[in-house]
């Protein structure tokens, strides 16, 4: 049966494209002149325009204007016979709805065509929408709720300590009531009291921020393998170059899962902001400086012009290139998950010379 089913190509020819009309998948053959020249039922249905309107007007027509520019770059690459994976963008339905695509492209050089297979996420990036906003606002509450604690306590503490001032002050030695005097050591001593409850309170808040976010030695080549691991196949895409030096020191105590976390976002977002045309380079490196342990991270890409960013390059939802996939939250995260543990970071960079990232970690 399988014999007469391979060598009866009608049969074929029909199963091919009823597989290609049914699938819920877009599946396309566009032109390297940037036009369809093929495609599924889907694709109209999810776009929302009939076959005619597709095919008649270049594939960029379709896309949102702010992915236009990173998607011709994706296009050029192909040309080249580059293979796309998992390359997302946003195209606009003749509604006026964004809809996200995850692409898979494969060019066939010779016959000057592109077959791609799309994904609809929309759903998926709804949903990371959703979620990102609701990260910000719940650390936003949780930070201001940190400040108002520390504010509170610093506020009551300074008359409870301008009180004890006077009290030192105080020439008790004029004083010959002796109720007067009594009265003066119950309140100095209900003012110490109170110094000493609040004191232990912030202790006890303190405290608590460190054991909460629980630390330990961690082996950083360890953790940037299988951070390396789980994007392997976007280091392999982008065909990044990584160097990696953890002479000076290789272990650090740290949260794990922060260190990964910094690992994940400076990575992709180093491959992410390469620039155009070129293949990232990033280097990873361990240092002693003045006694201070600092991991190095340092790339060659887009880089920022420090001199409009300044400070608010770390900033909740703060966006600098226009990327389709930029969210602002990743450099935040860095951010935080550094400063929680009570470290620090700088960062030093140049537009189109790269960015370099120094964490120096807490003793």
């Amino acid at each position: 049966m399988t014999a007469e089913f391979a060598n009866d190509n009608s049969t074929d020819i029909y199963n091919l494209e009823l597989f290609f009309d049914l699938s819920p998948d877009l599946l396309c053959i566009a032109g390297f002149d940037g036009y369809f020249k093929k495609i599924n039922p889907t694709v109209s249905k999810t776009l929302g325009y009939t076959n005619e309107e597709l095919f008649s007007r270049p594939i960029d027509d379709f896309v949102h204007i702010e992915d236009r520019t990173v998607t011709s770059q994706k296009r050029d690459n192909i040309r080249q016979d580059n293979a796309l994976m998992n390359f997302e963008n946003r195209y606009v339905t003749k509604s006026g709805e964004i809809v996200w695509l995850s692409w898979t492209s494969m060019p066939i050089k010779s016959e000057q065509l592109v077959f791609a297979i799309a994904k609809n996420i929309t759903h998926k990036k709804k949903l990371e929408e959703d979620r990102n906003v609701l990260l910000g606002s719940l650390t936003r509450i949780n930070n201001d709720l940190k400040q108002l604690t520390y504010s509170t306590s610093h506020d009551l503490r300074l008359p409870v300590a301008n009180l004890l001032s006077v009290f030192s002050l105080l020439d008790i030695s004029k004083i010959q009531d002796e109720e007067t005097l009594e009265f003066i050591g119950m309140l100095k001593k209900s003012t110490e009291n109170l110094k000493g409850t609040l004191d232990n309170y912030v202790d006890r808040l303190n405290q608590k921020n460190v054991l909460s976010t629980e630390t330990g030695e961690v082996d950083m080549a360890e953790c940037l393998d299988g951070i390396r691991h789980a994007l392997s196949a976007l280091i392999k895409h982008s065909k990044a170059q990584i160097s990696i030096d953890f002479s000076a020191f290789n272990k650090v105590k740290f949260n794990k899962t922060y260190l990964e976390s910094i690992f994940l976002n400076l990575l992709t977002n180093s491959i992410k902001y390469a620039k155009p045309g070129g293949l990232p380079v990033i280097n990873i490196c361990s240092a002693i400086e003045n006694g201070k342990k600092q991991l190095i991270f340092s790339d060659e890409g887009q880089g920022f012009d420090m001199d409009n960013v300044k400070d608010k390059v770390f900033g909740f939802n703060q966006k600098f290139h226009d990327h389709a996939d930029s969210k602002g939250i990743g450099l935040y995260l860095v951010y935080n998950h550094v400063t929680s543990l009570g470290g620090r970071i700088a960062i030093e960079s140049k537009i189109n010379q790269g960015t370099k990232f120094i964490i120096s970690f807490k003793d």
